[in-house]
């Protein structure tokens, strides 16, 4: 009899759980994730994620309603982000503004004009009230997680609760706290880090931040729930290499930047095409915490790494309109091209394949590598 994909895999306790035939984790990206990129790995197999720090909630319960109807009967988890709103510093965002204004000035920009509203937003009551009426499977937060009786309420919901970990002790505070598995996010990864255990959001003492293999069998020693790993896993070499190293799954977002589901712009396409193993750096100019994305000219020429930056996720705002005029004329000078230090082992692969077929197809090589 032929076996199944799912029974093929050498450890089961995400499938299981979640309810996947593969251990596969869409990374939900906030602004390149869709509900297309989600359905296209859900219908592969994976689990379908879908970021929703950038939705209202009316517009999160359409995205998740397009995916249910796509993939009826597919897990589905939606991902908030755990961060606390900052306090208003008028002299902080004007010392940015000041801090920019030579770009504003030299694109024919107004360095006077207040700046877009928006950025991300963490969870809450109206968040969590989506969540109880549309029931996802799993729920993932990013930055730790809600406030204890948000938690519950999530629980209760019947949700399995994932948060990423940057370290070993931010792991144990998961667990500690009720997560039913952990993304195990080494410093490789792309887009924001998830640490929040201590004050380093500025990343300025990026130097104790630890690699993905380095921080996933410490991570499977030092709790007892699944470990899934993200992080320079962008091609069945580093899925089977996180597996051996006791995770029982892995999470994917650089690789499914190249489907043509994933909203970026030709700019973001454009520097993945030609993106290097040294091509990135973690910067916190783009929002004001620490993310990975490939080097351009504001992150060498003002970052990558500034403390002038206002706090989370106010740092955008005055860039967006250097962003939109740049774009508009074929560069990338202020765009946030977030990207992990594997873009270049998944693009041979991944480059126009579509998400659906690129999940079956890390599938299928780490199962041949595997046996």
């Amino acid at each position: 009899m032929t076996q199944t994909p799912d029974a093929l895999w050498p450890d089961r306790r995400i499938l299981d759980l979640f309810g996947i035939t593969h251990p596969i984790l869409l990374a939900p990206m906030a602004g390149a994730g869709t509900p297309e990129l989600a359905i296209a790995v859900g219908s592969a197999g994976g689990l379908a994620s879908l970021p929703c720090a950038m939705y209202a909630p009316d517009d999160l319960e359409a995205a998740a309603r397009q995916v249910r109807a796509a993939v009826p009967g597919r897990p589905l988890n939606l991902n908030f982000f755990c961060h606390v709103p900052p306090q208003p510093d008028p002299a902080r965002a004007m010392a940015w503004r000041a801090r920019l204004a030579p770009y504003h000035v030299a694109e024919g920009l107004d360095p006077a004009a207040a700046p877009p509203a928006g950025g991300r937003a963490p969870f809450d009551d109206a968040f969590c009230a989506k969540v109880e009426e549309l029931r996802p499977e799993v729920v993932s937060f990013h930055f730790g997680l809600p406030e204890p009786r948000l938690l519950d309420r999530v629980k209760d919901s019947g949700a399995r609760v994932i948060s990423s970990a940057t370290t070993v002790a931010e792991a144990r505070w998961l667990e500690a706290r009720g997560c039913d598995a952990i993304i195990a996010m080494g410093l490789e990864a792309g887009g924001h880090r998830g640490l929040f255990l201590g004050d380093d959001v500025t990343g300025q003492d990026l130097a104790r931040q630890v690699g993905t293999f380095a921080l996933v069998p410490q991570v499977v020693d030092a709790v007892s729930v699944p470990v899934i790993a993200a992080g320079g896993v962008a091609d069945a070499r580093g899925i089977v290499a996180a597996l051996a190293l006791g995770a029982a799954a892995v999470q994917i977002g650089t690789a499914f930047l190249y489907s043509p589901e994933a909203r970026i712009p030709a700019v973001h396409r454009a520097a993945l095409a030609a993106a290097t193993d040294d091509a990135t750096a973690v910067t916190n100019i783009f929002t004001g915490r620490p993310a990975r994305g490939i080097m351009n000219r504001v992150m060498r020429e003002v970052g990558p790494i500034s403390a002038e930056a206002p706090a989370f996720p106010l740092a955008g705002g005055a860039l967006a309109p250097l962003r939109a005029k740049a774009e508009a004329e074929g560069r990338d000078d202020f765009t946030n091209l977030w990207s992990g230090q594997a873009a270049a082992l998944a693009r041979p692969l991944a480059s126009g394949l579509p998400a659906a077929d690129l999940t079956r197809r890390l599938a299928q090589e780490a199962l041949a590598r595997l046996a």
